[in-house]
């Protein structure tokens, strides 16, 4: 008996198809929505976990495919959408209002272009779709307003229930709060540990933030007093550490992931910044100026994925310095698609941590 076309049916043929990530039924996911058929066509909203989500035109084929075959079907058109899940909230940390995850961008050492990654994780995740805001919590070295093109930014502040309420600065679609907002650009920071947890609790609880999807925080390298007040006071959905292919940075870096591991933090994964040098005169000839392979030997070693490999290109510097990331000077460049292939792992990371 032929089957007949209505949305039982669509949603029957389609319960077999799974989210690649989650390894899990559509259907069963609450990701096949608003299933409509207009003579022999159907339509439907399919829901992702994040706007980055780097298997979307897979998952869209994956769905033709199966419907496709059933009688009376002439065209498939699929509306896609997403809706981002909230972190698992954790009874000792609070979480902050309206944000639903929070990713710390992380180093054992200075100077493996942490900052860069941190900046571009965010605007490639912003230019995906998704509601970004960034807190600059190397708070001895802020780099982000330059990064971002904020150099000339000044926060509002306003009265709170619970004292002052920041607003944050925004370009590039994502918003983002940073001690360079707070001294003159000469000013040293000379705190001791309480002076600066104080002023990175109040990033975290004391800003404006309105709804996030992502909450990306850039740590200063090390294992500090930044990354246990961060640790210790918000439910983080991860963090990612970054290195570069050379043994002094590796070295660093496993003793930095170790730590987040000791406190509870899932390690979403390593990536390897500065993997290669590509000349701007032979883009087809690369140099392992740092060595090669480290990244993906520690990444197995200790059982994380390595989320990617960075390139290192004049353009990532250039950019950086003009304040117009990467991701947004080149997009087509190798530094950015890999960037944004590592934006799209974080995400993906995040969500498989969120509903498993």
């Amino acid at each position: 008996m032929p089957t007949t076309l209505n949305p039982q049916a669509i949603l029957d043929v389609l319960r077999p198809v799974q989210d690649p990530e989650l390894q899990k039924s559509l259907v069963e996911l609450n990701m096949i929505r608003n299933v409509q058929i207009e003579g022999g066509t159907v339509r439907f909203t399919l829901v992702l976990t994040t706007p980055a989500c780097p298997l979307r035109e897979f998952i869209v084929d994956d769905c033709k495919r199966a419907i496709a075959p059933l009688p009376g079907v002439e065209a498939v058109e699929v509306e896609v959408t997403a809706e981002t899940p909230q972190q698992k909230a954790l009874p000792d940390r609070a979480g902050i209002a309206g944000v639903k995850n929070i990713i710390a961008i992380s180093s054992g050492k200075g100077g493996v272009g942490k900052s860069t990654v941190a900046t571009n994780i965010a605007v490639a995740l912003a230019k995906a779709g998704a509601k970004v805001g960034a807190i600059d919590a190397d708070i001895y070295g802020p780099n982000m307003p330059t990064m971002l093109g904020l150099t000339d930014a000044k926060v509002a502040v306003r009265p709170g229930p619970q004292g002052e309420i920041l607003e944050p600065a925004f370009n590039h679609g994502v918003k983002m709060v940073s001690m360079g907002f707070l001294i003159d650009p000469d000013q040293p920071v000379i705190w001791r540990g309480p002076m600066l947890n104080g002023i990175i609790r109040q990033f975290l609880y004391q800003v404006e933030w309105g709804e996030l999807d992502y909450l990306i925080i850039d740590l200063p390298p090390g294992t500090g007093d930044a990354q246990l007040t961060l640790a210790q006071a918000v439910p983080m959905a991860g963090v990612v550490i970054v290195t570069t292919p050379q043994t002094v940075s590796l070295i660093d870096a496993r003793r930095g992931l170790k730590m987040f591991e000791q406190l509870g933090v899932s390690v979403l994964g390593i990536v390897e910044n500065m993997s290669y040098f590509i000349p701007p005169d032979r883009p087809d000839d690369r140099y392992d100026i740092f060595g090669s392979g480290g990244g993906e030997r520690t990444a197995t070693e200790l059982k994380v994925p390595l989320l990617g490999c960075i390139p290192l290109e004049m353009p990532v510097r250039e950019g950086g310095d003009r304040g117009v990331p990467i991701t947004v000077s080149q997009p087509e460049s190798a530094s950015a698609l890999a960037l944004t292939a590592v934006a799209q792992q974080v995400a993906a990371r995040v969500s498989i941590n969120a509903l498993t």
